[in-house]
């Protein structure tokens, strides 16, 4: 079981959700962040969690997030998201400005400002959920992968920079999860194309088998540091080789 306050950013849904719930079942005080309100005033009628509105591209509004946290001994940057999916000769600067500043930048700010807590805390436990598309390309995926590679590389840095201090640095990395949103957000709510990415996929992931991950991951013995975990459904060997069944 856990303890002491976990804060959770991209809160609202998909897997900053299924974390949020699941880390609250494993005794954690849980702080859930993102933009929409509403969302995370439901959850907090569910779970009991502490609703904190912020928007990670936003630099003041992270640091309100860090001055409501008064104590902080568990960060998942679940807050993320692809935009659009233009091969490179048609690339939208806007999709892939978006793309970095939320994934990349807004992993910097929350961790940047929630360290001090976390190194404070004597045992503290950084997650950042990142995608395979950190770990190998595709076509069309120029601007995600881009992206999730430097947060792959700021975590990799981060730990480094840490060594010695009472602090872990754990990258989870999901394959494909079928969520309420991601793939909905990235064809801008063409539901025809969202599905379609998960069509006769067998036993695709979903959420809570992430947050699942997430979990065991931050209930290690405090000697214990999760580097990298790659979590795929069974259907998908790698980032093109998928089985679908007709």
């Amino acid at each position: 079981m856990g303890s002491g306050v976990a804060v959770v950013t991209g809160a609202s849904s998909g897997i900053g959700a299924a974390t949020a719930r699941r880390l609250a079942a494993e005794g954690f005080e849980v702080v859930a962040a993102a933009r929409r309100m509403d969302r995370l005033e439901d959850l907090a009628t569910e779970i009991g969690c502490t609703p904190i509105a912020v928007d990670v591209t936003d630099q003041a509004s992270v640091d309100a997030l860090a001055l409501a946290t008064a104590s902080c001994r568990v960060l998942v940057n679940n807050a993320g998201g692809a935009f659009g999916l233009d091969r490179i000769a048609v690339a939208n600067d806007d999709d892939w400005q978006r793309m970095y500043d939320v994934n990349v930048l807004g992993t910097l700010r929350v961790t940047r400002a929630l360290l001090p807590a976390l190194v404070a805390s004597g045992d503290g436990v950084i997650v950042n959920v990142t995608s395979t598309a950190g770990h190998g390309v595709y076509e069309g995926g120029g601007g995600y992968t881009a992206a999730k590679f430097g947060e792959h590389a700021l975590t990799e840095t981060l730990r480094l920079e840490l060594c010695g201090e009472p602090v872990r640095v754990a990258e989870i990395a999901p394959g494909m999860v079928k969520t309420d949103e991601f793939s909905l957000v990235r064809f801008a709510g063409d539901e025809g194309r969202a599905e379609s990415v998960y069509a006769g996929v067998p036993g695709v992931l979903v959420a809570d088998d992430i947050a699942d991950c997430i979990a065991w991951t931050v209930t290690r013995p405090w000697n214990v540091n999760i580097d990298l975990m790659v979590v795929r459904p069974r259907a998908q060997a790698a980032q093109h080789k998928v089985h679908r069944e007709s």
